[in-house]
């Protein structure tokens, strides 16, 4: 068997597996497809993940039944303006044996886990989030001058309300671009918010089982990155994100006009391996325009920023992202 045979073969293992955690998560995480696509997006890229959603939308359950599915070891902090970064990475305790001598002992706090979630990042103070998005980067803490790493992956899925913002540290866009996606979370339609209604208020729920280990996890991650991407798919990656940026001479008048900053290099490579997961998720073995435009608002999103001017026009910087990258496609396509 050929090397490309035998990368397709895992291909169609990995996406039927898939299939199968992703048919258990609906269940839990009802009618909200394009959500449970995002989040398993992230976790295929090696990720971290911010949703950004109202309260009572699901976000904690979904994070629940993500960590079973997937076979993760899973903790969630509430993040609150009074946690300190110790909170969340650990802290050393002075202990006394029984002999009279004393010692520092390490308490791992509960980042060290696979899948943590951060609940309502934007209520904790810069002080603790600079620390959490450390310890995201580096995949370790150092207490006391030791390293300390984390969980085999790791990934961090946080929330924030977008409505709420008193008593609330907005995070800075450097921190912010470490977040592969930023995932919306709507409002349920009527038909599934009836299919929410008779699922959680009876007397029996669906069962999740782990369908993943961290192994396999770590090796559809690597798959991933081994995946092919044509030139085409490349090419309009490179000119989505360029488009974006009001200083470059291929930005569109729209954006010039009303864009303040655009995204930076980081934008591209994610999108780079998202397309791939997203492809896998569809069962294709590489991916299309298509997929590049699906996935453009979650990467582009919180990795851009309105002027003054197009704000107080009322500019949505979410259908600005839709126009744009409409038009790079279809551009693309005509060439």
């Amino acid at each position: 068997m050929t090397q490309a045979d035998t990368l397709v073969t895992q291909i169609e293992e990995l996406s039927t597996k898939l299939d199968q955690a992703r048919s258990m998560i609906r269940q839990i995480f009802i009618g909200q497809d394009r959500v449970v696509d995002l989040v398993l997006t992230t976790l295929l890229c090696g990720g971290h993940g911010i949703l950004v959603g109202l309260p009572g939308l699901g976000k904690t359950r979904l994070v629940e039944a993500l960590s079973t599915v997937m076979g993760l070891h899973g903790n969630r902090v509430q993040f609150t303006p009074d946690l300190m970064p110790a909170d969340i990475l650990g802290s050393e305790v002075l202990e006394t044996a029984a002999d009279g001598s004393r010692s520092f002992r390490f308490i791992q706090g509960p980042v060290f886990c696979q899948l943590l979630m951060a609940d309502e990042i934007n209520r904790a103070s810069p002080r603790t989030q600079s620390a959490l998005l450390q310890a995201m980067q580096e995949k370790s803490v150092t207490v006391a001058g030791q390293n300390w790493p984390l969980g085999t992956p790791f990934h961090v899925l946080a929330t924030q309300n977008p409505i709420e913002q008193e008593g609330t540290y907005p995070l800075p866009e450097a921190q912010l671009d470490r977040f592969l996606l930023e995932i919306q979370v709507p409002y349920p339609d009527r038909a599934t918010e009836r299919n929410i209604l008779l699922a959680t208020t009876g007397t029996e729920e669906a069962v999740l089982s782990a369908v993943f280990d961290p192994g396999q996890l770590l090796a559809a991650q690597t798959l991933i990155r081994r995946m092919p991407v044509g030139d085409a798919v490349m090419e309009l990656i490179l000119d989505l994100v360029r488009a974006f940026r009001p200083d470059d001479s291929s930005a569109p008048a729209v954006v010039a006009e009303n864009m303040r900053w655009g995204p930076g290099p980081r934008a591209a490579q994610a999108l780079m391996l998202a397309v791939r997961a997203q492809a896998l998720l569809r069962g294709a073995f590489s991916p299309s325009a298509a997929d590049v435009a699906y996935l453009a608002s979650a990467v582009l999103n919180h990795r851009m920023a309105l002027g003054f001017g197009a704000r107080a026009r009322g500019v949505t910087q979410l259908e600005l992202i839709a126009d744009v990258t409409e038009a790079v496609v279809q551009q693309k396509a005509v060439a």
